[in-house]
C-alpha cells in the first residue's frame, strides 16, 4: 500500500470538501443579503435564518480549511519511521474473522473515506474511540474496542 499517494487521495478529498463548503457559504450570504428577503413583517423571518446560516457555512468553511492545511502539514515519512502508530500512519487492522480494515491516522477530519486500491481507506483522530485505541500501538497488538454493548477487537497487521 502506497501511503504517498493516499494521503494524496485524502488531500484531494479534502480539497473537494472546502471548495463545497465554499460555494455553499457564497449561496447562503448571497440569500442573506438578497433585497428580496428584507423583512416585511416582525414575522417574517426569512433574512434572519438565511444570516444564521450564512454564519454556519462560513464556520464550516473555516473548518474544512483547517483540516486541509493539517493534512498538507502533515509529515508522513517521519511516522514511517516509527515502529508503532503515530499522526500520519496508514494502519491495517484485521478483526476475528480476518476481515481487513484500513486507517489513517490523522489529525483531523475524522470519518472521512476514501478508495484506494480498491479499498476503502478511513481516517481516524486521537479524539475517536479507535484512534485512541491504536495510538502507539505496534504490529501485532491486540485491541479491543467496547462500542455500546459490544466489544470489537482488532490487530495491528501493518503499519506503514
Amino acid at each position: 500500500m502506497n501511503k504517498k499517494q493516499v494521503h494524496n487521495q485524502l488531500i484531494l478529498a479534502l480539497e473537494a470538501t472546502y471548495q463545497g463548503a465554499v460555494k455553499a457559504a457564497e449561496r447562503a450570504y448571497n440569500t442573506a443579503t438578497n433585497n428580496e428577503n428584507v423583512a416585511e413583517n416582525k414575522y417574517d423571518t426569512l433574512a434572519l435564518e438565511a444570516s444564521y446560516l450564512a454564519q454556519g457555512q462560513a464556520q464550516r468553511v473555516a473548518e474544512c480549511a483547517q483540516d486541509l492545511i493539517a493534512f498538507q502539514q502533515l509529515n508522513i515519512s517521519a511516522a514511517s519511521l516509527k515502529l508503532s502508530v503515530c499522526l500520519g500512519a496508514l494502519v491495517l487492522l484485521h478483526d476475528l474473522d480476518d476481515n481487513e480494515k484500513y486507517v489513517f491516522y490523522g489529525p483531523s477530519a475524522g470519518g472521512l473515506k476514501v478508495q484506494f486500491a480498491e479499498k476503502d481507506i478511513v481516517v481516524v483522530t486521537p479524539g475517536s474511540p479507535l484512534g485512541a485505541a491504536i495510538k502507539d500501538r505496534s504490529v501485532g497488538d491486540e485491541i479491543s474496542l467496547f462500542i455500546g454493548n459490544k466489544v470489537i477487537e482488532y490487530e495491528i497487521a501493518e503499519i506503514y
